[in-house]
Order: structure tokens, then C-alpha cells, then sequence
């Protein structure tokens, strides 16, 4: 287990027993045919800042002293997520403004490199509102994972794409081997690949366009990173982020569990996708 994580269980207990650190309440629900798709029932009340519309408060300016894990330098916080389903769910956040909605740059890949090298796991980024993102301020996020536990259930089906043992998905995204696990040299190798994904999936690029012309989610993990454009952020009662390309849903009060297990979670990230055929929706 790396320091960061380590704070971070610690953080953890102070900061649920002061109150800051609110943990989500959920469920396994089995499904036939979902496997190896993770399906969890949300028990606990939606949170505030996941079904207010309209302007809200920015959590991370300031943030939360109770939740900061630590510092990485002057530009970002580590910090826990408020509202988890793990626990040691962690965000990098920059500790000025800078917009979710904006090009990721090279200070933010030293910054998940540096901490990556620390406390590895399951990346991932949800570019806007569209793709999943609940604050405008720029946060990337990081479910830490033991040696030889698995990043998430859908890593062993993307290693067989990048093998070429799996078929594509039929949606619009790019998929990448790592060469490199720390250091400069994987911050570099991150923001390249991060750059080319943007190009080829027609995103744009930081030297031409202020901001990327279409929605997207990023996920990654020491041995590959995706980058997925969207569509939309829901379909069917699901909210969708970046987590549901790596194998994770949430069931919630307006989700039709019907429609999902009729068509499946692949026809659910397809509808939510660009590029990706639009089911039928249930009435």
C-alpha cells in the first residue's frame, strides 16, 4: 500500500467522524448476463450536488481542510472524495482554477504520474457535465488497487483488444498500451497519448483549439489508457461517467433495471457514446 493511500485511510476516519467525509451506501445487485459488468444498487440518498440544477458552490475552492490528503507542490491537493462508494476514493484537484471543461496540460500528468508511482490504480476523468463531470473545477480521480488486484472489470477484455484477441466496441474511441509506470518519462508518455487520442477522435488539439470540441472520458491504468467521446451523460435512468467503460454502473431510483437487463450493458454505454447505435429506450 502506497503513503498516499495510507493518509488516505487515515484522513478517512477522521474525516467521516468529523462529518466531512459523507460514504455512499450501496449494494451488489446480480443481473444475468451482465457479467463481468459490476451493477450496485445506490441505498443512500442521492447526494445534493448530483440532482440540484442551476450555479452551484465550487467544493474545491476552497476545499475541505478535513478531506486534504496531502499537497503535490504549489499547483495541485490531494484530496478524498466527499461522497464515495470505495473507500480512499481520491481526487487530484488543482489548487487554482483551472476548468474541467479545458485541455488537460503537462503539470497535470507530472502530477497523476507523481502520485501514480505512489499508490497506483484505476484512473479517470469525466471532461464535462456531458460526459458525467458534477463540478467544473478540475479534478482527476483515482480508485487505489493492491498489487495483482485488478483495476476494474473490464480491464482483461480492454489487454485482449490491445492483443488483438477481443473485438472492438462500436463506438467512437481509442485504447493504448503504457510503456511506462512512473517518473517523467510515463507524465510525457500520458500526455502524449492524451494528445493523440484528442486528435484521432477529433477533439482537437491545446495548440489550436481553446478547449476540446467534444465531450469525452479518460481511464487508465499502469498498462493502458482509453479515451471514450460522448454523447450524452444518461440513457435509460443511468447516470453514465467514465466509470461505466470500465465495467461499473449504478443503479438509482430512476434507473429501469428492465431495459438493462433486456439490452444489456454494452447497448447502454453505446447509447451514451458517439458513435455508438441508439437503442430503443423504454416509455
Amino acid at each position: 500500500m502506497g503513503q498516499l493511500e495510507q493518509q488516505a485511510l487515515v484522513c478517512s476516519q477522521h474525516a467521516e467522524a468529523c462529518g466531512a467525509l459523507v460514504p455512499l451506501s450501496t449494494e451488489p445487485v446480480t443481473l444475468a448476463g451482465l457479467e463481468p459488468f459490476m451493477l450496485r444498487r445506490l441505498l443512500s440518498a442521492t447526494p445534493k450536488h448530483l440532482r440540484s440544477a442551476g450555479p452551484k458552490p465550487n467544493p474545491f475552492l476552497p476545499w475541505d481542510a478535513d478531506l486534504q490528503v496531502d499537497l503535490l507542490g504549489s499547483s495541485h491537493a490531494v484530496i478524498l472524495n466527499k461522497y464515495p462508494v470505495q473507500r480512499g476514493h481520491l481526487l487530484l484537484i488543482t489548487q487554482s482554477w483551472q476548468p474541467q471543461a479545458g485541455w488537460l496540460v503537462q503539470a497535470d500528468w507530472q502530477a497523476v504520474a507523481a502520485m501514480d508511482q505512489d499508490s497506483p490504480g484505476l484512473w479517470f476523468f469525466n471532461s464535462c457535465a456531458a460526459a458525467g463531470a458534477s463540478q467544473p473545477h478540475r479534478h482527476l480521480q483515482l480508485l487505489p488497487r493492491q498489487p495483482g488486484e485488478l483495476s476494474c472489470p473490464l480491464a482483461p477484455q480492454l489487454l485482449q483488444q490491445l492483443q488483438g484477441l477481443a473485438p472492438a466496441w462500436p463506438w467512437r474511441y481509442r485504447l493504448s498500451r503504457r510503456q511506462h509506470s512512473g517518473g517523467v518519462e510515463a507524465a510525457a508518455e500520458l500526455e502524449q497519448l492524451y494528445r493523440q487520442h484528442s486528435a484521432d477522435l477529433g477533439l482537437g488539439s491545446p495548440s489550436h483549439d481553446p478547449a476540446p470540441r467534444q465531450p469525452y472520458n479518460l481511464l487508465f491504468d499502469r498498462d493502458w489508457l482509453m479515451t471514450v467521446q460522448r454523447r450524452q451523460e444518461h440513457w435509460a435512468g443511468f447516470s453514465v461517467n467514465a466509470l461505466g467503460f470500465a465495467g461499473y454502473l449504478l443503479l438509482t431510483e430512476g434507473s429501469d433495471q428492465a431495459w438493462l437487463q433486456a439490452q444489456g450493458p454494452l447497448a447502454l454505454l453505446a447509447a451514451v457514446a458517439a458513435g455508438g447505435q441508439q437503442p430503443v429506450e423504454r416509455i
